[in-house]
């Protein structure tokens, strides 16, 4: 099971291999013996699966340590726009943002480490993105930054006119004005 490294330490994009023929196709999206074998020792605890329509944009969200989250993010039908903000104290890559379409036909997932702001844009009629958690949802740990901080310079491939926002998510701090606790180890 391939890991394609980014320039971003612990961020990794995973290309399942596909099996395709007449009936269709197979893959393994997640096998904790092959995740392990290439060096990523995550004890998955929490599934999530979200449905939305063209132009929403979720995020950018994460939870403070101890309760932060590692994701493994992919589309079961759609398209979005994945981005991860790396909110790492000293960390070479800190305030950078990480952009890659996932989509139900690529069936690329992306691995976002802990100490990474997540969020997404749908850019198809309407996605179903399928997450899994490390850690449990804990409320009160619940941290963001907004989707529109111009130091950021995301392209969420959505027209400002015609994105989605939900109330919470529109009053989001910027990165600068964030809370956050993470710090980069090498």
């Amino acid at each position: 099971m391939p890991f394609i490294s980014t320039s971003f330490s612990g961020l990794l994009i995973f290309e399942p291999k596909i099996l395709e023929d007449n009936r269709g196709y197979f893959f393994e999206s997640y096998n904790k013996k092959y995740f392990s074998a290439s060096g990523v020792e995550i004890d998955f605890i929490q599934d999530n699966q979200a449905s939305s329509s063209f132009g929403v944009i979720r995020g950018l969200h994460y939870q403070l340590h101890p309760y932060a989250q590692t994701k493994l993010i992919r589309v079961l039908n759609g398209k979005i726009i994945d981005v991860a903000v790396d909110i790492r104290r000293n960390s070479p890559t800190y305030g950078k943002a990480f952009t890659i379409k996932l989509s139900s036909q690529n069936k690329k997932q992306l691995l976002i480490p802990k100490g990474f702001a997540h969020g997404y844009s749908v850019i198809s009629e309407i996605a179903e993105v399928f997450y899994k958690c490390d850690s449990f949802y804990n409320k009160e740990s619940e941290g963001g930054i907004a989707w529109n901080d111009p130091a950021l310079k995301i392209d969420w491939q959505i027209a400002h006119e015609k994105a989605i926002i939900s109330e919470k998510d529109s009053f989001l701090p910027t990165l600068k004005n964030s809370t956050h606790n993470f710090v980069f180890n090498g």
